[in-house]
């Protein structure tokens, strides 16, 4: 006749357990941290012309003469940090979809389990492929029409 199988509980973590206090500290200072590090890249973004040479220049651009989907970010997001829409279009117009995904990203990543709905659409395989090929497309169509 064969035993019941025994349960022997797992062992308790070694160590002293952080409190939820201070979980929530660290998580407000890497907040915090994260935001004043933001606005400061965001300050030099909006100050410094990215057309100068202190910005590094696009690798596959410099080896191909073509542009990636990234080229001309940087003009663009200085475009718009200085209030002209018209010319962040002109400079990469992926860029109008990709602040407001990563904004998205952002804000499901700090939400955390509050926000599961946004976070299973955001992970969703139909989602990634459909945000891939639409950066493909993109790279294509300029390159063709030399946008």
């Amino acid at each position: 006749m064969t035993k019941p199988p025994v349960y022997i509980p797992p062992e308790p973590p070694a160590g002293p357990q952080p409190t939820v206090k201070a979980r929530v500290t660290r998580r407000m200072i890497l907040t915090a941290v994260i935001l004043i590090a933001a606005t400061g890249a965001l300050i030099l973004y909006a100050s410094v012309d990215p057309s100068t040479n202190l910005y590094p220049r696009c690798s596959f651009r410099m080896l191909t003469g073509l542009s990636c989907p990234g080229c001309g970010s940087q003009r663009a997001l200085h475009a718009l940090l200085n209030g002209d829409p018209a010319a962040a279009l002109r400079f990469n117009a992926i860029l109008a979809i990709e602040i407001p995904l990563i904004v998205l990203l952002i804000v499901s990543r700090l939400a955390g389990n509050r926000a599961p709905r946004l976070r299973k659409f955001l992970s969703a395989r139909a989602f990634i492929l459909l945000l891939l090929s639409t950066i493909i497309i993109w790279t294509v169509v300029r390159n063709i029409l030399e946008i």
